[in-house]
């Protein structure tokens, strides 16, 4: 292994710099910047109703009276 490889994993990466934090303290802010950093995968954007086949389906429409305007109603 190279020397900078060595030196990187001996490297803590947090590091108090001022004060005494007990330990519940300095846990409490591993947890959240562990959470802070797990973003996960960003979620799936919703689904466009243009792109529905379900929309092209349509009901059979009856011969009655206001048929025709029941036919270009979106449902």
């Amino acid at each position: 292994m190279a020397n900078s490889e060595i030196d990187d994993r001996a490297r803590p990466l947090l590091r108090i710099v001022r004060g005494e934090p007990t330990d519940d303290e300095i846990a409490a802010v591993v947890i959240a910047l562990a959470t802070r950093g797990s973003g996960g995968a960003p979620p799936a954007p919703a689904r466009s109703l243009w792109r529905s086949r379900s929309r092209n389906i349509r009901p059979a429409v009856s011969p009655s009276p206001g048929a025709w305007r029941a036919s270009g109603l979106p449902r």
